[in-house]
């Protein structure tokens, strides 16, 4: 990993990239997202300043156990003044992002726990089939074997 003087107070993509390990693409994709910044040179050669590389940390961090780029920008958001999370911002949010965590695990048990007995069926009957219908959700509402946006039923339900 390139080691940066501490004299350096901004970071070139290049140099975020390696030393975070994100490509330079998704630093690109993470500041039009609005989770990172940069400042423009007089070249037009993007800058970060070096607490970029404590936020990208966090943001793959929060990605790796699944938490969607949306939750994290409002997470971020919320920080004062869009101050670089530390310890405790992680400990607090990741309690927060807990519950929406386990759910998905649930859920994702109840899928894998079904999908041998899916396979071969090819039922896929919302009326039946636990992959297409999770919980009978649309059985209350819907028959058929699609599912139309709401305007395009006209509003019948």
């Amino acid at each position: 990993m390139p080691k940066i003087p501490e004299k350096v107070h901004e970071l070139t993509v290049g140099q975020v990239s390696a030393r975070s390990g994100a490509a330079v693409s998704a630093l690109h994709f993470y500041e039009a997202k609005g989770l990172i910044r940069s400042r423009r040179t007089s070249g037009n050669q993007r800058r970060f300043t070096r607490d970029t590389l404590r936020r990208v940390a966090f943001i793959r961090a929060a990605q790796r156990v699944g938490i969607p780029l949306a939750t994290i920008r409002e997470a971020l958001a919320e920080l004062p003044e869009e101050r670089t999370p530390d310890r405790e911002d992680w400990a607090r949010l990741s309690a927060a992002w807990r519950s929406e965590l386990d759910a998905r695990i649930k859920q994702l048990g109840r899928l894998r726990d079904h999908l041998t007995d899916c396979i071969g069926c090819g039922c896929l009957s919302l009326e039946n089939c636990v992959l297409s219908n999770p919980d009978d959700v649309f059985g209350e509402r819907l028959t058929g074997s699609r599912l139309l946006p709401e305007q395009e039923r006209g509003g019948e339900g």
